[in-house]
This record gives C-alpha cells, structure tokens and sequence, in this order.
C-alpha cells in the first residue's frame, strides 16, 4: 500500500540540562510574561525555549547552508 505522507520520524523528544546566566534567566522570565499578557496563556520559560530556539535557528540563512552542506559531505562518506 502507498500512502501520501510517509513515516513519521522519531519524534521522541530528547532532554537536555543547560545553565544561563542571571540575566539571561530574568529576560527569559520577563518574556514568558509578556507571553502571558499577549496570549492570555502562562507558559514556563523552559516550554518557550525551545520553540525559541527553533525560530532561531529557522530564521538564521547562513546556519542552513552550513548544515545542508555538512550532511551532503557526510552522506558521500567526507
């Protein structure tokens, strides 16, 4: 049988433990409020960092050239 969308990838998602300076952790909280104030919905700065950071790297032109030529060199075995 041949379905239009294939299988899905692990989408398991994988815990990782990092630390932020002090500012860093107010301006994450502080934006978390502003969250809240703009949506009407609380979220924990720890659920907005990765979506943050997806946007991040979404947005950054340079960082999806570099990555799509270092798997090309790594699928021809480089």
């Amino acid at each position: 049988m041949s379905l239009r969308i294939a299988q899905l990838p692990d989408r398991t998602p994988v815990k990782l433990t990092l630390s932020v300076e002090p500012d860093l952790a107010s301006a994450l909280a502080d934006y978390a409020a502003i969250y809240a104030k703009t949506y009407g919905a609380e979220e924990k700065p720890e659920t907005l960092v990765p979506v943050m950071l997806e946007t991040f790297l979404a947005s950054d032109a340079g960082f999806k050239r570099a990555r799509k030529a270092l798997h090309a060199r790594a699928s021809k075995g480089d």
